[in-house]
């Protein structure tokens, strides 16, 4: 059996973050391991300060072939967590449904190319900002193995691209093309296969550049809307506004205004 360090990379470049997927041979079909492994890399993302966004991308030609149902169909039929007690929830599932769990804070973006089935669709919904390469075929095709998506697809798939949409890929197990996956919104940005990683690292550093308490008040207020409703979220709009205003990244912000040049946050 493979363990979590074989199966998932992890390298620093600069304050991103990049996690891959490592089971090539097995189109990184996902085993027990690198579910446990892409689980302890979101939790060292989110524990260190210095890293201010991830991207997750894939090695091989394919981001992931869904689950290796032969290992993981038994622990999931026998109601056993995927994910290690006190990690961070890929899925962001676990946090949701109880608030004494933690959630991820910090942004993510995803780069898929090739196959991206089941759980790889669900992972990335659950992200913040995803780029696919042309000849991306993406599929939740559950309904024809006789189960349900349960890693979040039939609670995002609505919210992200709408309901008639949503149910057309959902009820039917049918592919989706990059192109497609643009078309509706699931995807930000389609690009060829070779500029696909240099592309997402190219964002993920933009999003790294930014001041980061800024970057992730901005996503909680986002995530709030989304998930508490409008009300809730302008209920704490202000308060997260005039704390920002007391960091030195802002002061900082208003100085390189200023002296027109480049901000150096340090996300205090």
């Amino acid at each position: 059996m493979s363990s979590a360090s074989d199966v998932i990379t992890t390298e620093r470049d600069g304050h991103v973050f990049l996690i891959g997927l490592n089971r090539p041979a097995k189109r990184n079909a996902f085993n027990l391991a690198m579910l446990s492994g892409i689980a302890a890399a979101y939790t060292e993302y989110e524990d260190d300060p210095e890293l201010r966004c991830a991207l997750v991308f894939a090695h091989g030609d394919h981001f992931t072939a869904g689950l290796d149902l032969a290992e993981v169909g038994p622990a999931v039929a026998s109601g056993a967590a995927l994910f290690p007690e006190g990690a961070i929830d890929p899925v962001d599932l676990e946090g949701l449904a109880h608030d004494n769990r933690r959630r991820r804070t910090k942004p993510i973006v995803y780069a898929v190319k090739g196959w991206c089935l089941t759980v790889g669709m669900e992972l990335m919904m659950a992200a913040d900002i995803r780029v696919a390469a042309t000849g991306t075929r993406m599929a939740q095709i559950e309904v024809k193995r006789g189960i349900m998506p349960f890693g979040g697809a039939t609670l995002r798939l609505p919210q992200l691209v709408g309901w008639g949409n949503a149910m057309r890929y959902l009820l039917t197990g049918d592919e989706l093309s990059a192109e497609e996956a643009y078309r509706i919104g699931l995807v930000q940005e389609v690009t060829s296969p070779e500029e696909l990683l240099p592309r997402a690292q190219e964002i993920a550093a933009r999003v790294a550049a930014q001041a980061p308490l800024a970057v992730q008040a901005s996503l909680r207020s986002a995530r709030d809307a989304v998930e508490r409703g409008m009300p809730a979220a302008v209920g704490t709009l202000l308060d997260e506004t005039v704390a920002l205003m007391s960091t030195e990244d802002a002061t900082e912000g208003m100085r390189s205004f200023v002296e027109r040049r480049d901000a150096v946050f340090r996300g205090k």
